[in-house]
Protein backbone atom coordinates (compact mmCIF):
# COMPACT_ATOMS: atom_id res chain seq x y z
CA UNK A 1 0.00 0.00 0.00
CA UNK A 2 1.15 3.33 -0.73
CA UNK A 3 2.58 5.24 2.49
CA UNK A 4 0.06 7.97 1.87
CA UNK A 5 -3.05 5.55 1.84
CA UNK A 6 -1.52 4.37 5.22
CA UNK A 7 -1.48 7.10 6.86
CA UNK A 8 -5.27 8.12 6.10
CA UNK A 9 -6.19 4.68 6.71
CA UNK A 10 -4.32 4.72 10.38
CA UNK A 11 -6.10 8.02 10.91
CA UNK A 12 -9.28 6.97 10.01
CA UNK A 13 -8.72 3.74 12.21
CA UNK A 14 -7.68 6.06 15.39
CA UNK A 15 -10.80 8.34 14.98
CA UNK A 16 -13.55 6.57 14.55
CA UNK A 17 -12.68 2.96 14.45
CA UNK A 18 -10.90 3.11 17.37
CA UNK A 19 -11.54 -0.33 19.05
CA UNK A 20 -9.59 -2.02 16.73
CA UNK A 21 -6.99 -4.55 17.87
CA UNK A 22 -5.46 -5.64 14.25
CA UNK A 23 -6.14 -5.45 11.05
CA UNK A 24 -4.31 -8.23 8.04
CA UNK A 25 -5.06 -7.97 4.45
CA UNK A 26 -4.40 -10.03 1.53
CA UNK A 27 -4.41 -8.88 -2.36
CA UNK A 28 -3.64 -12.03 -4.59
CA UNK A 29 -2.43 -14.27 -2.06
CA UNK A 30 0.43 -11.68 -0.70
CA UNK A 31 0.11 -9.27 2.19
CA UNK A 32 -0.17 -5.60 1.60
CA UNK A 33 -1.04 -4.40 4.85
CA UNK A 34 -0.73 -5.62 8.67
CA UNK A 35 -0.92 -3.41 11.50
CA UNK A 36 -2.22 -3.64 15.34
CA UNK A 37 -3.84 -0.99 17.76
CA UNK A 38 -4.57 -0.88 21.07
CA UNK A 39 -1.01 -2.37 22.51
CA UNK A 40 -1.91 -5.36 20.62
CA UNK A 41 0.63 -7.76 18.51
CA UNK A 42 0.74 -10.46 16.11
CA UNK A 43 0.80 -12.92 18.76
CA UNK A 44 -3.21 -11.35 20.32
CA UNK A 45 -5.93 -13.18 20.02
CA UNK A 46 -9.62 -11.80 20.23
CA UNK A 47 -12.96 -12.77 20.73
CA UNK A 48 -14.50 -12.75 17.28
CA UNK A 49 -18.18 -13.09 18.47
CA UNK A 50 -20.16 -14.22 15.37
CA UNK A 51 -17.52 -14.73 13.00
CA UNK A 52 -17.70 -18.32 15.13
CA UNK A 53 -20.93 -18.46 13.18
CA UNK A 54 -18.68 -18.92 9.76
CA UNK A 55 -16.16 -21.23 11.32
CA UNK A 56 -18.88 -23.34 11.84
CA UNK A 57 -20.33 -22.87 8.59
CA UNK A 58 -17.03 -24.07 7.85
CA UNK A 59 -16.82 -27.19 9.68
CA UNK A 60 -20.63 -28.57 8.20
CA UNK A 61 -18.78 -28.01 4.79
CA UNK A 62 -16.35 -30.67 5.72
CA UNK A 63 -18.18 -32.98 7.27
CA UNK A 64 -20.78 -33.07 4.39
CA UNK A 65 -17.30 -33.71 2.36
CA UNK A 66 -16.33 -36.86 4.61
CA UNK A 67 -19.69 -38.28 4.41
CA UNK A 68 -20.65 -37.51 8.32
CA UNK A 69 -23.79 -35.99 7.31
CA UNK A 70 -25.81 -36.29 4.21
CA UNK A 71 -27.31 -33.58 3.25
CA UNK A 72 -28.24 -29.95 4.70
CA UNK A 73 -31.97 -31.13 4.08
CA UNK A 74 -31.74 -33.58 6.94
CA UNK A 75 -34.20 -33.17 10.26
CA UNK A 76 -32.57 -31.56 12.51
CA UNK A 77 -34.36 -34.40 15.17
CA UNK A 78 -32.48 -37.08 13.22
CA UNK A 79 -29.38 -36.17 15.18
CA UNK A 80 -31.26 -36.27 18.54
CA UNK A 81 -32.88 -39.63 18.57
CA UNK A 82 -33.42 -39.53 21.88
CA UNK A 83 -34.55 -35.78 22.54
CA UNK A 84 -38.28 -35.66 23.77
CA UNK A 85 -40.10 -33.27 22.01
CA UNK A 86 -42.40 -31.10 23.84
CA UNK A 87 -46.50 -32.05 24.00
CA UNK A 88 -48.31 -29.94 21.51
CA UNK A 89 -44.77 -29.10 19.42
CA UNK A 90 -45.26 -29.79 16.14
CA UNK A 91 -42.63 -27.11 14.04
CA UNK A 92 -39.51 -28.41 15.52
CA UNK A 93 -40.38 -32.32 13.63
CA UNK A 94 -40.04 -30.62 9.90
CA UNK A 95 -36.54 -27.52 10.92
CA UNK A 96 -33.87 -29.04 8.77
CA UNK A 97 -29.96 -28.23 9.16
CA UNK A 98 -30.73 -25.58 6.15
CA UNK A 99 -32.98 -23.88 8.01
CA UNK A 100 -30.37 -23.61 11.02
CA UNK A 101 -27.49 -22.68 8.53
CA UNK A 102 -29.77 -20.03 6.72
CA UNK A 103 -31.35 -18.67 10.23
CA UNK A 104 -34.29 -19.66 9.00
CA UNK A 105 -35.94 -21.01 11.64
CA UNK A 106 -38.52 -20.40 14.84
CA UNK A 107 -38.03 -19.95 18.35
CA UNK A 108 -40.63 -19.33 20.95
CA UNK A 109 -38.72 -16.93 22.64
CA UNK A 110 -39.41 -13.35 22.12
CA UNK A 111 -36.72 -12.32 24.25
CA UNK A 112 -33.44 -14.08 24.80
CA UNK A 113 -32.86 -15.81 27.75
CA UNK A 114 -29.68 -15.32 28.11
CA UNK A 115 -29.26 -15.84 32.25
CA UNK A 116 -30.99 -18.81 32.05
CA UNK A 117 -28.80 -19.72 28.69
CA UNK A 118 -25.31 -18.95 30.37
CA UNK A 119 -26.30 -20.47 33.64
CA UNK A 120 -27.45 -23.76 31.73
CA UNK A 121 -25.27 -26.65 31.71
CA UNK A 122 -26.20 -28.01 28.33
CA UNK A 123 -26.62 -25.45 25.69
CA UNK A 124 -28.33 -27.82 22.89
CA UNK A 125 -30.65 -29.15 25.15
CA UNK A 126 -31.76 -25.82 25.91
CA UNK A 127 -31.92 -24.39 22.34
CA UNK A 128 -33.64 -27.49 21.33
CA UNK A 129 -36.47 -26.97 24.30
CA UNK A 130 -37.03 -23.41 22.36
CA UNK A 131 -36.61 -24.11 18.94
CA UNK A 132 -40.15 -24.19 17.12
CA UNK A 133 -43.05 -22.61 18.14
CA UNK A 134 -45.56 -20.75 16.06
CA UNK A 135 -43.23 -19.06 13.78
CA UNK A 136 -42.75 -19.91 10.37
CA UNK A 137 -39.99 -22.24 9.22
CA UNK A 138 -38.83 -20.43 6.18
CA UNK A 139 -39.11 -16.60 7.60
CA UNK A 140 -35.44 -14.66 8.99
CA UNK A 141 -34.95 -14.86 12.35
CA UNK A 142 -31.14 -14.10 12.99
CA UNK A 143 -30.39 -15.97 16.44
CA UNK A 144 -27.39 -14.55 17.96
CA UNK A 145 -26.36 -16.86 20.52
CA UNK A 146 -29.31 -18.73 21.12
CA UNK A 147 -29.98 -21.20 18.58
CA UNK A 148 -26.46 -21.86 16.16
CA UNK A 149 -25.19 -24.46 19.12
CA UNK A 150 -28.07 -26.91 18.05
CA UNK A 151 -25.73 -27.19 14.96
CA UNK A 152 -22.50 -28.05 17.16
CA UNK A 153 -24.81 -30.48 18.98
CA UNK A 154 -25.10 -32.20 15.44
CA UNK A 155 -21.31 -32.56 14.29
CA UNK A 156 -20.56 -33.69 17.51
CA UNK A 157 -23.36 -36.73 16.68
CA UNK A 158 -22.54 -36.94 13.30
CA UNK A 159 -18.45 -36.97 13.65
CA UNK A 160 -17.82 -38.62 17.36
CA UNK A 161 -15.97 -35.34 18.05
CA UNK A 162 -16.04 -32.11 19.65
CA UNK A 163 -16.31 -29.42 17.96
CA UNK A 164 -12.97 -28.12 19.06
CA UNK A 165 -10.87 -31.55 17.95
CA UNK A 166 -12.82 -31.80 14.44
CA UNK A 167 -12.16 -28.05 13.79
CA UNK A 168 -8.13 -28.60 14.91
CA UNK A 169 -7.46 -31.63 12.56
CA UNK A 170 -9.48 -30.78 9.60
CA UNK A 171 -9.16 -26.77 9.33
CA UNK A 172 -7.28 -25.40 12.15
CA UNK A 173 -3.79 -27.30 11.40
CA UNK A 174 -3.94 -27.58 8.08
CA UNK A 175 -4.34 -23.39 7.91
CA UNK A 176 -1.50 -23.26 10.68
CA UNK A 177 -4.24 -21.74 13.11
CA UNK A 178 -3.61 -22.54 16.59
CA UNK A 179 -6.13 -22.48 19.21
CA UNK A 180 -5.06 -23.78 22.50
CA UNK A 181 -8.16 -24.80 25.13
CA UNK A 182 -11.52 -25.31 25.48
CA UNK A 183 -12.97 -22.63 28.01
CA UNK A 184 -15.49 -22.78 30.69
CA UNK A 185 -16.99 -20.20 32.38
CA UNK A 186 -17.08 -20.55 36.20
CA UNK A 187 -18.46 -17.21 36.89
CA UNK A 188 -19.90 -13.61 35.15
CA UNK A 189 -16.68 -12.32 36.15
CA UNK A 190 -14.45 -15.25 33.86
CA UNK A 191 -16.69 -14.23 30.85
CA UNK A 192 -16.37 -10.01 31.20
CA UNK A 193 -12.52 -10.73 31.20
CA UNK A 194 -12.66 -13.27 28.25
CA UNK A 195 -14.91 -10.56 26.17
CA UNK A 196 -12.23 -8.07 26.66
CA UNK A 197 -8.89 -10.20 27.05
CA UNK A 198 -6.37 -10.32 24.40
CA UNK A 199 -4.07 -13.01 25.22
CA UNK A 200 -6.62 -15.77 26.10
CA UNK A 201 -6.60 -18.48 23.08
CA UNK A 202 -9.49 -20.59 23.00
CA UNK A 203 -13.07 -21.71 22.34
CA UNK A 204 -16.02 -21.64 25.02
CA UNK A 205 -17.69 -24.37 25.72
CA UNK A 206 -20.52 -25.24 28.29
CA UNK A 207 -20.13 -27.50 31.41
CA UNK A 208 -20.83 -30.65 29.03
CA UNK A 209 -18.31 -30.08 25.98
CA UNK A 210 -20.27 -28.33 23.78
CA UNK A 211 -18.44 -24.99 22.22
CA UNK A 212 -20.21 -22.49 21.59
CA UNK A 213 -21.73 -22.10 17.83
CA UNK A 214 -22.87 -18.25 17.71
CA UNK A 215 -19.26 -16.71 19.38
CA UNK A 216 -17.30 -18.20 21.69
CA UNK A 217 -14.04 -18.44 19.87
CA UNK A 218 -11.18 -15.84 19.90
CA UNK A 219 -8.67 -15.66 16.64
CA UNK A 220 -5.85 -13.61 15.87
CA UNK A 221 -6.15 -11.13 12.61
CA UNK A 222 -3.80 -13.12 10.56
CA UNK A 223 -6.09 -16.48 11.88
CA UNK A 224 -9.09 -14.56 10.62
CA UNK A 225 -7.03 -13.97 7.30
CA UNK A 226 -6.34 -17.37 6.04
CA UNK A 227 -10.06 -18.40 6.45
CA UNK A 228 -10.93 -15.30 4.10
CA UNK A 229 -8.19 -16.68 1.74
CA UNK A 230 -8.99 -19.70 2.03
CA UNK A 231 -12.63 -19.03 0.85
CA UNK A 232 -11.16 -16.60 -1.78
CA UNK A 233 -9.39 -19.96 -3.21
CA UNK A 234 -12.31 -22.10 -3.20
CA UNK A 235 -11.07 -23.83 -0.20
CA UNK A 236 -7.62 -25.02 -1.40
CA UNK A 237 -4.57 -24.50 1.04
CA UNK A 238 -1.63 -25.24 -0.49
CA UNK A 239 -2.48 -28.11 -2.94
CA UNK A 240 -4.68 -29.44 -0.36
CA UNK A 241 -8.71 -29.41 -0.83
CA UNK A 242 -9.43 -28.40 3.01
CA UNK A 243 -13.41 -27.73 1.96
CA UNK A 244 -15.47 -28.60 -1.13
CA UNK A 245 -15.65 -25.93 -3.66
CA UNK A 246 -19.38 -26.72 -4.03
CA UNK A 247 -19.49 -25.57 0.00
CA UNK A 248 -17.58 -22.65 -0.16
CA UNK A 249 -20.18 -21.29 -3.04
CA UNK A 250 -23.39 -22.85 -1.38
CA UNK A 251 -22.10 -21.17 1.85
CA UNK A 252 -21.59 -17.53 0.12
CA UNK A 253 -24.70 -16.94 -2.01
CA UNK A 254 -27.99 -15.97 -1.02
CA UNK A 255 -30.58 -18.61 1.12
CA UNK A 256 -32.39 -16.01 3.04
CA UNK A 257 -33.00 -12.52 3.35
CA UNK A 258 -33.75 -10.34 6.75
CA UNK A 259 -36.00 -7.81 4.76
CA UNK A 260 -35.48 -5.54 7.62
CA UNK A 261 -32.05 -4.72 7.21
CA UNK A 262 -32.18 -5.86 3.14
CA UNK A 263 -28.93 -7.93 4.23
CA UNK A 264 -28.85 -11.42 2.42
CA UNK A 265 -27.30 -14.51 4.07
CA UNK A 266 -26.14 -17.66 2.90
CA UNK A 267 -25.07 -20.56 5.29
CA UNK A 268 -23.84 -18.44 8.55
CA UNK A 269 -22.03 -16.05 5.94
CA UNK A 270 -23.48 -12.24 5.15
CA UNK A 271 -23.50 -12.50 1.40
CA UNK A 272 -23.43 -9.59 -1.27
CA UNK A 273 -22.16 -7.23 1.08
CA UNK A 274 -21.31 -4.59 -1.32
CA UNK A 275 -21.47 -3.77 -4.84
CA UNK A 276 -18.94 -5.93 -5.39
CA UNK A 277 -20.92 -9.03 -4.47
CA UNK A 278 -18.48 -9.56 -1.98
CA UNK A 279 -19.19 -11.87 1.67
CA UNK A 280 -18.17 -12.17 4.79
CA UNK A 281 -17.58 -13.21 8.42
CA UNK A 282 -19.30 -10.85 11.04
CA UNK A 283 -19.02 -10.53 14.90
CA UNK A 284 -20.30 -8.11 17.80
CA UNK A 285 -17.54 -4.90 17.76
CA UNK A 286 -16.93 -5.42 14.58
CA UNK A 287 -15.10 -8.13 13.64
CA UNK A 288 -14.92 -9.46 10.15
CA UNK A 289 -13.15 -11.67 7.37
CA UNK A 290 -14.23 -9.68 4.51
CA UNK A 291 -13.53 -11.60 1.19
CA UNK A 292 -13.87 -10.28 -2.61
CA UNK A 293 -13.46 -12.71 -5.26
CA UNK A 294 -13.10 -10.02 -8.32
CA UNK A 295 -10.66 -8.12 -6.56
CA UNK A 296 -8.66 -11.01 -4.92
CA UNK A 297 -8.87 -9.24 -1.69
CA UNK A 298 -9.06 -10.03 2.16
CA UNK A 299 -10.01 -7.80 5.05
CA UNK A 300 -9.59 -9.37 8.37
CA UNK A 301 -9.77 -6.71 11.26
CA UNK A 302 -10.17 -7.76 14.40
CA UNK A 303 -11.66 -5.56 17.62
CA UNK A 304 -12.30 -4.99 20.64
CA UNK A 305 -15.76 -5.22 22.30
CA UNK A 306 -17.47 -1.95 22.12
CA UNK A 307 -21.55 -1.69 21.58
CA UNK A 308 -22.88 -0.35 18.48
CA UNK A 309 -19.27 -0.30 16.40
CA UNK A 310 -19.10 1.01 13.48
CA UNK A 311 -19.62 -1.06 10.47
CA UNK A 312 -16.00 -2.14 9.32
CA UNK A 313 -17.50 -2.56 5.65
CA UNK A 314 -17.90 1.52 6.02
CA UNK A 315 -13.88 1.63 6.15
CA UNK A 316 -13.64 -0.91 3.67
CA UNK A 317 -15.37 0.57 1.28
CA UNK A 318 -13.63 3.76 1.33
CA UNK A 319 -10.61 2.05 -1.55
CA UNK A 320 -7.79 1.79 0.68
CA UNK A 321 -6.99 -2.00 -0.06
CA UNK A 322 -7.96 -1.94 -3.62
Amino acid sequence: MEQEKVKALEALIQKDYSNTAGVAVLKDGEMIYEHYFNGCSADSTIHVYSVTKSIISILFGIALDKGYIKDVRQNVLDFFPDYTIKKREKTIQHITLEDMLTMAAPYKYKFAPYFKYFTSNDWVTFTLDLLGGKGQIGDFRYAPLIGPDILSGILIKATGQSVFDFAAENLFSPLGIHVEQNIVFRSKEEQMVFNKATNISGWVTDESGTNSAGWGLTLSPMDMAKIGQLYLNEGMWHGRQIVPASWVAASTKEHSRWQQQNLSYGYLWWTDVDKDHSYAAMGDGGNIIYVNPEKKIVVAMACLFVPRAKNRLELIDKGFFD
